[in-house]
C-alpha cells in the first residue's frame, strides 16, 4: 500500500468510526499526537497500535510535540516534566560540556517516555534564534541567541533522542526567532537583509543540515518572497532549505491549520505540496478539514518517498539506559542553573 504525503491528527482518546473509515481509506503517513489526545498509557498505546494497524503499516511514524517546559504533550501524572530549551543555554554559559550532557541526557529520558507508548518521532530540536523584540511564540523554548550555541545544543538534544530510538524533527526551518507574531494566530514577516539571515538564523541549521527530517516555518522573508511563507515559497524551499542552509531530508510543513497560511485548506494544502513540501502536517482533528487535505496531497512517490524511507530507515534501535539514574543526574545538573 502506498501512503498518502501527509501527516494527520485525530479528535480524541481514541477513533470515532469515521476517523477509522477515513484513516483506512485514505492512509496518512503518519499520525501526530496532542494533549486532547492523551490520558493514560495504555490508552496512548492502544491508540497508537490502532493507527498503525488501520495503515497497515507497523513502523508508521507517530509524532509529537514533547520539547520539555510549556509546549510537552505528555506530562504529569503519568509522565515527568523535562526542561525548556533556554535551561541548556543557561547551563552552556556556566559549562558548555555539561550543557551539552544535559541537553542529551533530557531527550534520551523523553525518548523512554515515547518508545514506552510507540511513539517514534519528536518534533525537536528547534534551531530558531530569537532576537529582542520577537513574539514570545519561541522564546523560551530557544537554547539560545547565538547560531553555534543553538546549533551545538540542538545536535546534542538530536543524539539523545536517537540513542533511544527516536526520529527527530528540525523546527523550524530556515527560522522562526525574528517573527513578531505568533503563527498560529497571523502570519509574521521578517524584512531583516538575506546577509543578516545567513549570518544568524540560517547558520543555526547547517550544521543539522544531516537531520532526517525537518518542519518548515509560517514566516514571510521578504528579502527572499515577498508574497510567500517559507511553507509555501517555492523560493526559500529550494534554494534556502535545500540549497544554502543544504538540508536533503523528508520536508513537512508546520500545521496546515494554522493562521498564518492564507486561503482555503485544501487551497493551502496545494500550494505547500506545489512549493515542494515532501509532507503536509494536519494537527486540529477536524475531519472535515483531514477530507480536504487528504483530496489535495499526492500519494508518496519519487524524491518524496525517497526522502521518507530514507528517514524512517534512520532510526535506530533503543541503547540500554538506566532512566532512575539519568534522572537524577538531569535533577542534578539542572540543579547546577538554579544556584549559579
Amino acid at each position: 500500500m502506498t501512503s498518502r504525503a501527509f501527516i494527520t491528527g485525530v479528535s480524541g482518546l481514541e477513533l470515532t468510526a469515521a476517523e477509522r473509515e477515513f484513516i483506512r481509506g485514505e492512509l496518512p503517513w503518519g499520525l501526530i499526537l496532542f494533549k486532547r489526545n492523551i490520558e493514560a498509557p495504555d490508552q496512548v498505546s492502544a491508540l497508537v497500535d490502532e493507527f498503525r494497524s488501520l495503515v497497515g503499516e507497523a513502523d508508521a511514524p507517530v509524532l509529537i510535540d514533547q520539547e520539555g517546559g510549556r509546549v510537552a504533550r505528555l506530562g504529569p501524572p503519568h509522565w515527568p516534566v523535562y526542561p525548556p530549551g533556554a535551561t541548556f543555554g543557561a547551563l552552556y554559559d556556566l559549562d558548555p560540556a555539561l550543557s551539552l550532557q544535559a541537553a542529551r541526557l533530557s531527550s534520551r529520558l523523553i525518548a523512554a517516555d515515547l518508545i514506552d507508548l510507540g511513539i517514534t518521532v519528536d518534533c525537536l530540536p528547534l534551531a530558531d534564534v530569537p532576537v529582542a523584540g520577537a513574539d514570545a511564540v519561541i522564546g523560551n523554548r530557544a537554547y539560545g541567541t547565538a547560531p553555534a550555541k543553538v546549533a551545538a545544543i540542538a545536535r546534542a538534544v538530536t543524539e539523545g533522542l536517537e540513542q533511544g530510538g527516536v526520529l527527530p524533527v528540525l523546527k523550524h526551518i530556515p527560522g522562526h526567532g525574528r517573527a513578531t507574531a505568533d503563527s498560529h494566530f497571523r502570519l509574521p514577516t521578517v524584512d531583516t537583509a538575506r546577509e543578516e539571515l545567513e549570518r544568524t538564523d540560517f547558520a543555526a541549521f547547517q550544521p543539522l543540515a544531516d537531520l532526517p527530517m525537518a518542519m518548515t516555518a509560517h514566516v514571510v522573508f521578504s528579502a527572499l518572497d515577498p508574497a510567500q511563507p517559507a511553507t509555501t515559497s517555492a523560493t526559500i524551499i529550494h534554494q534556502v532549505i535545500r540549497g544554502g542552509i543544504g538540508f536533503q531530508g523528508l520536508l513537512m510543513s508546520d500545521d496546515v491549520s494554522m493562521n498564518a497560511l492564507a486561503g482555503s485548506i485544501a487551497e493551502r494544502t496545494r500550494a505547500i505540496v506545489n512549493a515542494g513540501c515532501d509532507m503536509v502536517l494536519h494537527c486540529n482533528g477536524k475531519l472535515d478539514e483531514m477530507r480536504d487535505v487528504a483530496r489535495e496531497t499526492p500519494e508518496l512517490a519519487g524524491e518524496a518517498l525517497g526522502r521518507a524511507k530514507r528517514a524512517l530507515a534512520a532510526r535506530k534501535q533503543p541503547k540500554p539506559f538506566d532512566r532512575q539514574a539519568g534522572r537524577a543526574e538531569l535533577e542534578a545538573l539542572m540543579d547546577r542553573v538554579g544556584t549559579a
